[in-house]
């Protein structure tokens, strides 16, 4: 699972930082990988996490027990109490949380969001799933100012722009695989003002008002991440280029989408490694 760490969009735990912060980053994205290989149900066949979390091998599809097993061993996380967690990447998190101070909200969250997963497949307006991407991504950057101990309020704001960016690019990239999974992350009213239908969406290439649709969203994404890129410049050293690598991420995503002429039913345009380093020496030109 934490292999998988090295096929993001952006750098989870780069060489660059010290041993003690990569190690931490790597239980954090742990934790977020195994909550959404439940949500999506993309754990290993054989039922192995679902024993590991105190349920019965046969309950390795139940998506909604998982998660509520999963919620139960975060809170052994937090207890002093015996027993501790069960599964082995929550007993990873639990040196994590202890050295970092880290507070259940955020990780509560992200079980939240893959919940919602679980109950709501459409979006009707960019605000409700603005308000879903609070709970699915906007943690994930308050757990790493947690982890390298330079959350502030006004960081805070700042990453929770570029988390809301990095998952609607996300979301660009993956229409048709959510889509298979009957999720749709464009807003309805979004979709019906470009005259987008989910039979569209469903198409091998995408028309023109799909095209001008992914071009609106991509547009919207960049802007967010224009507005939280300032967190760059507000910290120093190794942290300022992680969190270049995290916009810069973005930043070349949107390019590669861009560079598909906006057309993503096909498969994820994904951004070239080279091009990642560049828009990551160009992001810290821009926010110096």
């Amino acid at each position: 699972m934490l292999d998988q760490a090295a096929h993001e969009n952006f750098p989870v735990a780069p060489f660059f930082l010290p041993r003690a912060w990569r190690a931490d980053l790597m239980a954090l994205y742990g934790f977020a990988r195994l909550v959404d290989d439940i949500g999506d149900g993309d754990l290993a066949p054989g039922g192995g996490d679902a024993v590991l979390l105190g349920l019965e091998r046969t309950q390795y599809d139940d998506r909604p027990a998982l998660l509520d097993a999963l919620e139960a061993d975060l809170h052994r996380v937090f207890s002093d109490r015996a027993p501790g967690p069960k599964h082995p990447l929550m007993r990873r998190l639990g040196p994590t949380v202890r050295r970092c101070a880290l507070t259940p909200e955020p990780f509560l969250g992200l079980i939240e969001a893959n919940r919602q997963d679980q109950r709501v497949s459409r979006y009707a307006t960019y605000d409700d799933l603005a308000a879903y991407c609070e709970l699915s991504a906007n943690p994930v950057g308050r757990l790493v100012l947690g982890v390298t101990g330079t959350s502030s309020p006004e960081r805070i704001r700042l990453s929770d722009a570029i988390c809301t960016a990095l998952q609607i690019v996300e979301h660009l990239q993956d229409v048709a695989e959510d889509l298979g999974r009957d999720r749709i992350y464009l807003p309805a009213d979004d979709m019906k003002s470009f005259g987008v239908t989910e039979d569209d969406l469903a198409a091998p290439t995408g028309g023109p008002s799909v095209r001008a649709l992914i071009a609106f969203q991509a547009e919207r994404a960049g802007e967010l991440l224009d507005r939280g890129a300032p967190l760059v410049n507000s910290v120093h050293g190794r942290l300022r280029l992680l969190l270049a690598g995290f916009v810069a991420g973005g930043r070349a995503a949107l390019q590669a989408v861009a560079a598909a002429d906006h057309d993503v039913l096909p498969g994820p345009p994904k951004p070239t490694k080279l091009s990642l380093l560049r828009e990551v020496g160009a992001t810290l030109r821009r926010e110096g």
